[in-house]
């Protein structure tokens, strides 16, 4: 391999392979030239290239196939009918929230398996008839029926082993395949996001901006992902989980219909845990990190979410319901049935039953308990009375107490 990594030439590769053309957006090779820009300048040694390479080649070949699929199928014509997403700000229940709703018997959430793998539809037979292999390089449908699954399986075993840490701030990773990605993940292909379930082979640490973003896009890609997964599978109720804050007007208009929970934290404890978490990932990905660089990010990654919220007017659509943290941890399944009520469902008994068991076997620390401390941002000149009078109008729109918790 060259010492730089070539963004034409990998398209060309992942176009050979395929035999497909269409990436289903024009400004896919200019975008994608962009992230390449970014690796190269990343410093990566000839193993790291390689890797990065490989990366690429996964992501172009997977979106490829996928708007393949589109003109195979009629993938497209899938309604997404009220979807119910969870937003929030990072370690502040989300994730908790989602996996007791996708608990639901009647509910679909997306699944890592599917997203790292989405074609063909796991709804059809995984064959089309009209194309009868006509193209020497098309890649040939797997034989196995759960392929994909083992595949993501082994993915998330080696993400596991890669980073051992994560699972104490995020035990839902030992779902493995069958674990619950955030909505970002659906735009790993669209080279807008980097995130370490897409790119944990390579030595990097994880992007924050420098790439380009296009909310209307986004979720174009997200709705299309929605459709493919729901393509001739029993009618189910999505429910989702990313973090919308930012972008709620192309939200709401890609999903009109859509109800949105948002939970919030104490400012100052999203700060101190989201640095340790983020630290424990990119330590198995890059080695020790500047934990002091790595809270000034963070507590202003913060502060940016924190501003937004109070300033953006769609925060107070009544389509959202806004929750607070510890009242979701005092009853996780009351939190739940009065989402529901909301939404203008019924909690079945059943799913309730499904929520509570769910609690009961799959405690938080059941891989280690996760250590984190405030005396990051006092590491860094911060001080934390100040900071709780700074967050003091959000705390007060929304109710929310300061943690007292170290």
């Amino acid at each position: 391999m060259n010492d730089m990594l070539d963004a034409a030439a990998m398209l060309d590769r992942a176009q050979a392979d395929t035999g497909l053309t269409d990436y289903g957006d024009p400004t896919l090779p200019e975008r994608f030239a962009t992230a390449v820009d970014l690796l190269n300048g990343v410093g990566m040694d000839a193993d790291g290239r390689r890797q990065a390479e490989e990366v690429c080649h996964w992501l172009l070949t997977s979106r490829l196939e996928f708007f393949e699929d589109r003109n195979r199928y009629p993938v497209a014509d899938e309604v997404v009918e009220r979807p119910m997403f969870v937003t929030g700000e990072p370690r502040s229940g989300t994730t908790l929230m989602h996996a007791l709703m996708s608990v639901d018997p009647d509910a679909r959430a997306l699944r890592f398996w599917e997203v790292m793998y989405p074609s063909p539809p796991p709804g059809s037979t995984g064959s089309d008839p009209r194309r009868v292999r006509a193209e020497p390089n098309w890649r040939r449908v797997r034989a196995e029926p759960n392929w994909r699954r083992v595949r993501a399986d082994a993915d998330w075993r080696e993400i596991n082993a890669k980073m051992p840490k994560w699972l104490h701030s995020h035990p839902y990773n030992d779902m493995l395949g069958d674990g619950l990605p955030e909505d970002e993940r659906t735009w790993a292909f669209d080279f807008r996001v980097m995130t370490p379930t897409a790119w944990w082979r390579v030595p990097m640490q994880t992007v924050v901006g420098g790439l380009s973003t296009d909310d209307a896009a986004q979720y174009r890609i997200h709705k299309a992902m929605l459709q493919q997964f729901q393509f001739s599978r029993p009618p189910k109720q999505w429910v989702l989980k990313g973090f919308h804050g930012f972008r709620l007007q192309a939200f709401f208009d890609c999903y009109p219909d859509a109800t949105l929970l948002w939970l919030h934290r104490d400012p100052v404890q999203v700060a101190a845990s989201r640095t340790m978490m983020m630290a424990d990932i990119l330590e198995g990905i890059v080695g020790p990190i500047d934990l002091q660089a790595a809270a000034k990010m963070h507590l202003e990654l913060t502060r940016s979410s924190v501003a937004n919220t109070m300033t953006n007017p769609l925060v107070d659509d009544p389509r959202i319901l806004h929750v607070r943290y510890t009242d979701f941890l005092a009853d996780p399944v009351g939190t739940v049935g009065r989402y529901y009520e909301f939404r203008g469902r019924t909690l079945s008994a059943e799913a309730e039953s499904e929520m509570h068991a769910y609690l009961k076997n799959n405690p938080g620390d059941r891989h280690g308990k996760f250590h984190y401390s405030t005396k990051l941002l006092t590491d860094i000149g911060e001080d934390l009375e100040a900071l709780h009078e700074e967050f003091r109008p959000f705390r007060e729109r929304f109710g929310v107490a300061v943690e007292n918790r170290n």
